[in-house]
């Protein structure tokens, strides 16, 4: 039926087939078991209502047809279900997404035969995709919970999604929640389709993430560590951080793969060094991994820098340990003094360091990584690096 409607352009709708059934027609019919469902007469005249959004609607209920409104006496369907809720609840505003636009004159048809008050209505444009299509499971996650797991802070998906079809009227980006509260109105919320830009929620939580004290950032941090099998927590002393429950947070951790015990001082330490790299939580396991490593696993191409070839490598590694060995008060700005008095071929002597250090060709500086090793570590992996580069 409505296949045949649209073919003719016309809109989908009821064609009251059964409208004016007698009483007696109706009662044969249930008799014999046939199908039904109640409907709402709707007789064609204009709805208006002013939408909070996009002002003054206007809906032709001839286009609309009977309003199917329960499969029978006791399973009520959504636009009647919705408007006797709303008003048992004593609901003032409706506020949704735009594709819900449709089913708001239906629903003030049925306020009106009930009786009941008028309510504010603002709808939504619709958050969608890169490609502008409607948001979506492929578009990535979609629920709050995984972007939680992916390492995504509250503040920063509260921030990024009242940015979502909304302007303050100004240039500020990145608001704290009293500020929202004050400044957020309907009356700004835009009418086109707003772009879900996953790179500019990165931005937004990189931003809060810096801003977090050290030791609230550390504890929201371990039970990304703990996830990824770096360290393991001192269960005796369980205790559990303040946003993300049910995560263990020990006072005592060790080192999953060397037994170790790691204070969480030194885990504020290595946190520290990233805390300005970090997009998401989740990041701090890849970035931070080699610290819980016994050895470290790289190609000796990776020791290389630009034209340099094994004999340079390792004569670069032997300076390194050199220096580093007579270093008595080992901390980071001591250890970048004396690596750099030697202000000539810096990056033949710092690359292979740093690479030696973490593996990594993209890491923290390499003096902020030796002072959180120390010193034994420190010369224990310059030494495996000269052995991989012999190999």
């Amino acid at each position: 039926m409505k296949q045949e409607q649209m073919s003719r352009g016309e809109a989908p709708k009821y064609n009251g087939k059964c409208r004016k059934l007698s009483k007696k027609e109706i009662e044969d019919n249930l008799k014999k078991g046939k199908d039904y469902i109640i409907r709402f007469k709707v007789d064609s005249k204009k709805i208006k209502f002013k939408d909070l959004i996009r002002q003054e609607i206007e809906f032709d209920t001839g286009l609309i047809g009977d309003i199917a409104i329960a499969k029978d006496e006791r399973t009520p369907l959504y636009n009647f279900a919705v408007v006797v809720d709303d008003y048992d609840m004593k609901i003032s505003h409706v506020i949704r997404g735009e594709d819900l636009l449709p089913n708001t004159p239906k629903q003030i048809i049925l306020q009106q035969a009930l009786g009941f008050p008028s309510l504010e209505y603002a709808h939504l444009p619709l958050i969608l995709g890169p490609d502008k299509s409607k948001m979506s499971k492929r578009h990535g996650a979609t629920s709050i919970k995984e972007y939680k797991e992916e390492g995504y802070l509250p503040e920063a998906i509260i921030n990024f999604l009242s940015f979502l079809g909304w302007s303050p009227g100004d240039d500020r980006e990145i608001f704290s929640m009293p500020s929202l509260k004050k400044e957020f109105s309907l009356n700004k919320v835009q009418k086109s389709g707003a772009v879900f830009n996953i790179k500019r929620l990165d931005y937004i939580n990189g931003f809060y993430i810096r801003h977090k004290p050290l030791k609230e950032l550390t504890e929201l941090c371990i039970p990304f560590l703990i996830q990824a099998g770096l360290i393991v927590p001192d269960l005796k002393t369980e205790q559990y951080p303040p946003a993300y429950g049910g995560m263990m947070i020990s006072p005592k951790y060790m080192v999953n793969e060397t037994k170790e015990e790691i204070s969480t001082q030194k885990l504020e330490q290595i946190v520290f060094i990233y805390q300005e790299r970090l997009k998401k939580l989740s990041e701090i396991a890849e970035l931070t991994e080699f610290f819980f490593k016994k050895e470290l696993d790289y190609k000796k191409d990776l020791l290389r820098w630009k034209d340099m070839n094994d004999k340079t490598v390792v004569s670069s590694i032997d300076k390194s340990i050199n220096i580093l060995s007579n270093i008595k008060k080992w901390d980071k700005d001591n250890i970048e003094k004396e690596l750099t008095k030697d202000t000539e071929n810096r990056g033949e002597l710092l690359w292979p360091l740093r690479v030696a250090l973490s593996g990594k060709s993209s890491s923290a500086s390499p003096f902020e990584i030796a002072e959180i090793l120390g010193k034994e570590k420190t010369l224990k992996r310059l030494n495996q690096a000269k052995q991989i580069c012999q190999k």
